[in-house]
């Protein structure tokens, strides 16, 4: 996994810590209730003392950094349109806001990002993602950084600093790992959220046919 490096200072004096962040490493949680993958992002003070750090992260897809075969170019034209286009569309998605509380630490450490995972198909990311192959090339991230840093100043007085929005870091999401999220808890297989009046005339269909599954209502019903 390739990731990059940012680096947060500030001009208010030689007290106040300059953070330097990384993307360690990100795998798929196990075990977990929810599929959900873990990012560990790594701060380094450089030494200094830190008190805690509350961090903002905003993570997105940087999908105009990615190759993308036929068969992906398909199953994304309902994103991002035809092919051709796509000099104009294939833009960058949202994927998570959230909020970490780092606690005090000396020199440098670690603090764990968790990202949910979801088939919901209405969730643009979640659209994106289950229509890359494995074996493919990664998933490139981009996570955005902000918030505040806690820090002791002359005479053992509380010191706030803030880490403005423009600390990114980049990173590639091997394809395997988002599948491998989900695999463990809904291995080969999908979900479509329905209507509740379209699932009921699905769930009268079954029955009036007396099907032994949704698998097999699909089935019936294509062609």
């Amino acid at each position: 996994m390739a990731a990059s490096r940012t680096s947060a200072t500030h001009p208010r004096g030689p007290t106040v810590p300059a953070l330097d962040f990384a993307v360690a490493s990100v795998e798929a949680l196990r075990p977990s209730a929810t599929p959900t993958l873990r990012f560990t992002l790594a701060l380094d003070a450089g030494g200094a003392e830190v008190r805690s750090v509350l961090l903002d992260v905003q993570v997105q897809i940087a999908a105009a950094r990615r190759r993308y075969d036929a068969a992906e170019q398909a199953q994304l034209a309902d994103l991002f349109g035809a092919p051709g286009r796509w000099g104009e569309t294939l833009r960058t998605l949202p994927w998570l806001r959230a909020t970490l509380v780092v606690p005090p630490f000396a020199g440098a450490t670690t603090a764990q990002l968790d990202v949910p995972c979801t088939y919901d198909f209405e969730v643009s990311a979640a659209r994106y993602l289950a229509a890359l192959r494995d074996g493919t090339d990664d998933v490139p991230l981009e996570l955005l950084l902000s918030g505040t840093v806690f820090h002791g100043g002359a005479g053992g007085a509380m010191r706030v600093s803030r880490i403005g929005w423009d600390r990114e870091l980049t990173c590639a999401l091997p394809v395997a790992t988002w599948r491998a999220a989900l695999d463990q808890h809904f291995p080969h297989a999908a979900w479509l959220r329905l209507d509740r009046a379209a699932f009921d005339r699905l769930a009268a269909f079954r029955a009036q046919r007396a099907l032994p599954s949704w698998e097999a209502v699909v089935e019936e019903l294509l062609p």
